[in-house]
């Protein structure tokens, strides 16, 4: 986020109902934040322009698109700074993966993808991941639960009311 745009209480609304509902059209919303539609448009174009709001997507449930298997993959790399840039782009390209994570620890990155079946899981890792000459180890952790958290807040020292 940019340090020169300030959140008042009436961005850090609109903020938090785009979050719980990115299709929220914009006539409720800027009923539901008390203000013009028109201003509440311009606020919503004000803070996607200064970054803070990155996008819109649709969440997808995997199970409902055949991939009921889920895992966080933690990967050593065997260090290279050239080989990072190449790596990441390799993994995002792949249709299983859900997110990528740089991380400390003993992994250097934490990879989420989600899987037809174990078996798919297992080609994943053996031919997409351990075959990598830049991959040290691959460790995998099977997710038997997710639960999402709210709508992401400004951090109180950047509120600006």
């Amino acid at each position: 986020m940019s340090p020169a745009i300030e959140l008042d209480a009436v961005d850090r609304e609109i903020l938090r109902l785009l979050q719980l509902d990115a299709r929220t059209q914009n006539k409720d919303l800027a009923e539901r934040v008390g203000l013009a539609p028109s201003t509440c448009l311009a606020r919503v174009r004000r803070l996607s322009r200064a970054g803070v709001i990155t996008g819109f997507t649709a969440v997808v449930d995997p199970d409902a698109v055949g991939r009921a298997v889920e895992a966080l993959l933690s990967v050593q790399m065997r260090h290279a700074r050239s080989l990072v840039d190449p790596f990441v782009e390799a993994v995002r390209d792949l249709p299983e993966t859900r997110a990528v994570f740089h991380v400390t620890g003993r992994a250097d990155f934490v990879v989420h993808v989600a899987c037809g079946t174990v078996g798919d899981l297992q080609r994943l890792v053996l031919d997409e991941f351990t075959a990598r000459a830049e991959v040290g180890h691959v460790e995998t952790h099977l997710v038997y639960s997710r639960w999402d958290g709210g709508p992401l807040p400004p951090f109180p020292a950047e509120t600006g009311d």
